[in-house]
């Protein structure tokens, strides 16, 4: 590469970074759902989703994106409860399309606010089922936590307060997200068939998570190529990006084998080729 190339990638990287200085809930998100149960304060640095019997609440990013580095400050309901579903995440899924439909799908989810256990899902033009879920190593109500998605050609990375739970890479055996993705936040009380998150204490309602922290790095694709998006001016697409270094590898082993409470790999039922790839 050319020292002109190089410098303009340094320049689009510094670009991308600063550019989210200072920016607001309204320069990347739109309401969703949940009208009286969704508020923001005045300079729309924060934003509470509500969740009691009536409804739940959530917002959208204004664009689609296809790659790039997704994060978000969130704090979970401090009320005890089993079933409310709090989380962050990427979807394909646009309006009016069925929610059990086959999408590409990348998630943090919390189910109830007990036991301090967050879930990681990745769906693959599929229904999911991979997740893996981590028992955490902090209490996500009692304040806010960076939970980041590192989203490029070549790899999925899922961290919390910059540290690096799980990675997802990309391999010919499986499907992998090349279609633009919203990027969404909620909070919502599952239908009664699935029991696993447990029963929801209404006597404790309403439930509130909390947002900050809106702004991320991503390349914006209003249509649906994203040719563009494979650029190495973007530095999630760049060497110390698309793989991890020894150092995150251990730190990622480590928090793993401390806080890992569920691996779709070892679970025969949900098992799939790209465990073996992964040697697991």
């Amino acid at each position: 590469m050319s020292r002109l190339g190089f410098l303009a990638i340094l320049l689009g990287a510094f670009f991308v970074v600063t550019n989210r200085a200072n920016k607001t809930f309204y320069d990347y998100y739109s309401y969703l759902w949940g009208t009286d149960h969704f508020i923001i304060n005045p300079e729309g640095t924060e934003v509470q989703l509500k969740c009691d019997k009536s409804s739940g609440a959530g917002f959208r990013s204004k664009s689609q994106y296809a790659f790039g580095v997704f994060r978000i400050k969130m704090k979970i309901p401090n009320k005890k409860t089993g079933g409310i579903v709090t989380s962050f995440y990427l979807t394909s899924q646009g309006d009016n399309e069925d929610p059990n439909a086959n999408h590409f799908e990348l998630d943090f989810e919390f189910f109830g606010t007990t036991n301090a256990t967050i879930q990681t899902n990745v769906f693959m033009n599929d229904s999911g089922h991979r997740e893996q879920a981590f028992k955490l190593w902090f209490n996500p109500a009692w304040d806010f936590h960076t939970y980041e998605i590192r989203w490029n050609p070549y790899l999925i990375l899922f961290s919390i307060d910059n540290i690096p739970i799980r990675v997802y890479y990309y391999t010919v055996l499986q499907p992998y997200p090349i279609v633009p993705m919203y990027v969404q936040a909620s909070i919502w009380d599952p239908p009664p068939e699935w029991t696993w998150p447990g029963p929801v204490n209404w006597e404790n309602a309403p439930f509130i998570a909390h947002y900050s922290d809106f702004g991320f790095d991503a390349c914006p694709t209003p249509t649906a190529n994203i040719k563009e998006c494979y650029s190495d001016r973007y530095y999630w697409n760049n060497l110390s990006y698309i793989q991890l270094s020894d150092h995150e590898k251990e730190v990622m082993k480590t928090y793993q084998q401390k806080y890992m409470t569920y691996d779709y790999c070892d679970n025969p039922s949900t098992r799939k080729l790209e465990c073996v790839y992964e040697n697991k």
